[in-house]
């Protein structure tokens, strides 16, 4: 997998489908990946529409990443109401940060935060804390 300084690993999860995996131990506060793909303007990603999986990241209320389109495996990154990334916009990168060792094997998850105004998406995480849905 591109865009990492760590090994990390796609198989098959017990949130979605399939998840991003940690392949050997992660220290807190370090770039595990970019979010990377094909930038497109917000207009542009409504006209694509949202289907069953869709793999944006919203720059700003303009830009678009679509991570189906030449991603790094980070578009593969699910959801948890406890995570163990955060997503940082540096320059117009979408970096993903540890926020905490990460052990191997672990998944590597991060709070997708969607707007509570937005259609309401069921949470899957299974996390001691989970909202049960992922809007906020």
């Amino acid at each position: 997998m591109q865009a990492s300084p760590f090994r990390i690993e796609i198989r098959k999860s017990s949130i979605h489908g399939r998840g991003v995996f940690a392949a050997q131990s992660i220290p807190p506060w370090r770039k595990v990946i970019e979010y990377t793909g094909e930038r497109i303007s917000a207009r542009q990603a409504e006209k694509r529409g949202h289907g069953p999986c869709t793999y944006y990241f919203s720059l700003d209320r303009y830009w678009v990443i679509d991570g189906s389109v030449g991603g790094s495996g980070a578009e593969l990154i699910n959801h948890s109401c406890e995570p163990n990334l955060t997503a940082r916009i540096l320059k117009g990168h979408i970096l993903y940060i540890s926020m905490r060792k990460i052990r191997a094997g672990e998944e590597l998850t991060v709070d997708y935060r969607f707007d509570k105004r937005d259609e309401t998406v069921k949470c899957h995480c299974k996390s001691d804390n989970c909202r049960r849905i992922i809007n906020v």
